[in-house]
């Protein structure tokens, strides 16, 4: 009775902590006492013998705690990365005494229903697992699931899901050519030249001295030249006059409506596991935005953001890194709230006056195309399109060509409107600087 005491008591210890016992504990207590049982009624020594060391076993092995359920700890990582970047996860375990062996199974962002799993000792306190951040987006970082078996695996505690860790992957950045901002007046100082006279350090030209003008903009070597020519030296005081610097605007404009790739039988489904379609529409806008951002942004123009589908979440125009990190945060924020707007919103002031507008967009509706063309009013505007070419047909369907034959017709009139309205229509973010360039005034 001793030993019963004992085994229940262990197991009510155990069931307040969190573990449960499985089938072998079952077969090891049941059995062992049935054989013994049995043995002695029908005065069978072999069952005896055979039943007390299965009795023996589980007694013994319920008699080490199992203490509290070990939860594996992951080591703090960056809460945003790089796409591409790479990392080491050291996940820690605090397992008791009793505990036999835990499992740890490790789903990543690509890998979200399976993953590795590690399989400790419970006497091991840390295991490693390489990280690599390959797509942009937000989303579960690491999860690890576990499980944790006492002595015998006679105890078990879950499968647990684990605790999710989230990270922000920032949008790449690739090297473009910055192109040149027509400037406007906005700022005491910035990268471009502006058509009135100021303070600056470009010569815009050399004239007589007028009442106002400072006696440190007086070039004596023209003065002294200008003198002698009417033999009066200081008769006719000469200055420098430089061109004023001023701040360039230039407004990103992201078409988050939709996110389509080349094959049509996909516009309709949702992709698995991620929040963009990798080289869709969406995942070409974003990295077109981050890298025109970072190229002005690095030649001192202020760079803003303007979300068609979520004016709330757009970004004012600003300049500096900081306003990069801001950018490509928000990037992300955008490509999250995706697809959930119906149709477009752009607000005239969102633009800020003589500002350059890069839409980045597939236009797939007419409501994008007016929002472009309307912006063209009162501001130069280059539209990237995203759309990925060529488009593929639908193969399951008889309609797929025709339907692919439609969708090709209706983008390219949009394009011709948007060119006959003064919009430049671009196909890669390369171009805008070259548009630029030309349109300069």
């Amino acid at each position: 009775m001793s030993r019963v005491r004992v085994f229940l008591t262990a197991r009510q210890v155990a069931g307040r902590a969190g573990w449960r016992g499985t089938d072998a504990l079952f077969r090891g207590a049941v059995g062992g006492l049935g054989l013994v049982g049995v043995g002695v009624v029908l005065h069978r020594v072999d069952l005896v013998v055979i039943g007390v060391p299965l009795l023996l076993a589980t007694v013994a092995a319920l008699a080490v705690p199992v203490g509290g359920v070990p939860v594996p700890r992951i080591a703090p990582l960056p809460r945003s990365v790089e796409a591409g970047d790479g990392a080491r996860a050291v996940i820690t375990v605090d397992a008791g005494p009793g505990v036999e062996f835990v499992a740890i199974r490790l789903p990543t962002p690509g890998n979200a229903s399976l993953g590795p799993v590690q399989l400790l000792p419970g006497g091991a306190r840390t295991v490693r697992a390489a990280v690599r951040w390959n797509a942009w987006g937000e989303g579960v970082d690491l999860r690890p699931d576990h499980l944790a078996a006492g002595r015998d695996a006679l105890l078990i505690s879950g499968p647990v899901v684990g605790v999710e860790t989230r990270r922000t992957v920032l949008p790449p950045v690739v090297p473009l050519g910055p192109g040149p901002l027509p400037p406007r007046v906005s700022g005491l100082v910035g990268a471009h030249r502006s058509r009135r006279a100021g303070d600056g350090v470009e010569l815009r030209a050399v004239r007589p001295f007028h009442p106002g003008d400072r006696l440190r903009r007086i070039d004596w070597r023209v003065t002294l030249r200008a003198g002698a020519a009417t033999g009066d030296p200081l008769a006719v005081p000469h200055v420098r006059e430089q061109h004023a610097e001023v701040d360039a605007d230039l407004v990103l404009v992201l078409d988050s409506l939709a996110d389509v790739t080349a094959e049509l039988a996909d516009w309709s489904t949702s992709a698995p596991g991620v929040q963009v379609r990798p080289g869709g529409s969406l995942d070409t806008a974003v990295r077109a935005a981050a890298s025109l951002a970072a190229g002005y942004l690095r030649q001192g123009d202020r760079v803003g953001l303007i979300d068609l589908g979520h004016p709330q979440l757009s970004l004012p125009p600003g300049i500096g890194l900081r306003q990069l990190t801001r950018l490509r945060h928000q990037l992300v924020a955008c490509s999250r709230a995706s697809g959930r707007a119906s149709r477009p919103v752009l607000l005239p002031r969102q633009i800020p006056p003589g500002a350059v507008v890069v839409f980045l967009s597939p236009f797939l509706d007419d409501a994008t195309a007016t929002a472009a063309t309307t912006a063209a009013r009162h501001h130069l505007v280059i539209a990237v399109d995203t759309l990925p070419t060529p488009l593929v047909a639908d193969p399951d369907t008889p309609w797929g060509e025709v339907v692919r034959q439609i969708l090709t017709a209706e983008h390219h009139a949009r394009r011709t409107a948007l060119r006959a309205n003064g919009v430049a229509v671009v196909t890669t973010p390369e171009a805008v600087p070259a548009i630029l360039r030309r349109v300069r005034p």
